[in-house]
C-alpha cells in the first residue's frame, strides 16, 4: 500500500519491507567501476550497523536497478564486478535497464542499432576491444563483431536479468511504471523505458516504486516513487537507497 493510502479515518500506513532485512537499492551505473567499488566500500561498512533494536539484520539483500554498460569509461569491467561476489553475505537481485537489453538484444542475434550507438555504445564497444569505425560496415558487422567479444559469463548474466522485484510495500524496476496498469500487468518495453507518463503522475501504484533511468541531482523522494539515477555517468554520485523497517535513507560515491 503506497503512503499515504489506507481507510478513510485509519491512521497512515507507512511502507516498510519486511521485518529484520536491510535493502540497498543501486542507481544506474554505467560504466562507472571506481564509483561502484566505492559504494560497495560503503555498503559493506554500513551492513555492520545494527538494527534500531541493537541486533544485526537478518537478511542483507542489493538490488541493482540497470544500466550497467554504455556511456562511461569501463562496461566490461563493471560486469566483471556484478558477476563477481563483491558483497558477500548478501542475496542480489539484478534488474535490466534499457542500455543492457540493446547489448542483450544484439547478443540474441539483432543488428546493432544506430540508437544505440546514439546512446553511447562506442564506449561499450571501447571496453570490450571493439573499434568503433565498425559501425561503418553496418550493424551486423558490429553485431558479429561483440558476440566474437563478450564472454559467456557476461552474456548469460545479461540473459538471467529480470524486469522488476517485490519486497514488502516497494517494487524495484528501472523506470517506472505505466499508471492505471496493475504491476503484475506491466509492459515490459514500460518498465525499461518509460518517462513522463510515469513520472508526472502522482497515482497510486500499490506499491513505492523505485527506479532509476532518469537523471536526477539528488535522490527524488515523492508519495509514489523514489528516484536514484542520480548521474553518476555524468560526473555527479552514484547512490544506493537503504530501505530498513519504515525508514530509509541513502549512501553515495563519488
Amino acid at each position: 500500500m503506497a503512503a499515504g493510502s489506507g481507510k478513510s479515518g485509519s491512521a497512515v500506513q507507512r511502507p516498510c519491507v519486511p521485518p529484520g532485512t536491510r535493502i540497498y537499492a543501486i542507481g544506474d551505473s554505467h560504466g562507472c567501476t571506481g564509483k561502484l567499488r566505492a559504494l560497495h566500500d560503503s555498503i559493506l561498512r554500513d551492513s555492520q550497523v545494527p538494527q534500531a533494536d541493537g541486533s544485526p539484520p537478518e537478511r542483507l539483500l542489493a538490488v541493482y536497478l540497470g544500466d550497467y554498460i554504455d556511456r562511461g569509461p569501463d562496461s566490461r569491467g563493471l560486469l566483471d564486478i556484478l558477476i563477481a561476489d563483491s558483497l558477500p553475505s548478501f542475496d542480489r537481485v539484478f534488474l535490466i535497464g534499457n542500455h543492457d537489453i540493446m547489448l542483450l538484444d544484439l547478443i540474441e542475434g539483432a543488428a546493432a542499432s544506430h540508437g544505440w550507438r546514439r546512446n553511447g555504445a562506442d564506449a561499450t564497444l571501447l571496453s570490450y576491444g571493439v573499434d568503433p569505425a565498425v559501425w561503418a560496415d553496418g550493424g551486423a558487422a558490429v553485431g558479429e563483431a561483440m558476440r566474437a567479444c563478450v564472454p559467456a559469463e557476461h552474456a548469460d548474466f545479461l540473459r538471467a536479468l529480470r524486469y522488476s522485484h517485490v519486497e514488502g510495500d516497494y517494487f524495484f524496476v528501472h523506470a517506472g511504471v505505466r499508471p492505471g496498469v496493475p504491476l503484475h500487468a506491466q509492459d515490459s518495453h514500460d518498465l525499461i523505458w518509460i518517462r513522463d507518463d510515469f513520472l508526472d503522475s502522482d497515482a497510486d501504484h500499490g506499491k513505492i516504486v523505485v527506479h532509476g533511468h532518469t537523471p536526477v541531482r539528488a535522490p527524488e523522494v515523492r508519495a509514489n516513487r523514489i528516484g536514484i539515477d542520480t548521474g553518476a555517468v555524468y560526473g555527479d554520485a552514484l547512490t544506493a537507497l537503504i530501505l530498513e523497517g519504515t525508514e530509509h535513507r541513502f549512501l553515495h560515491a563519488g
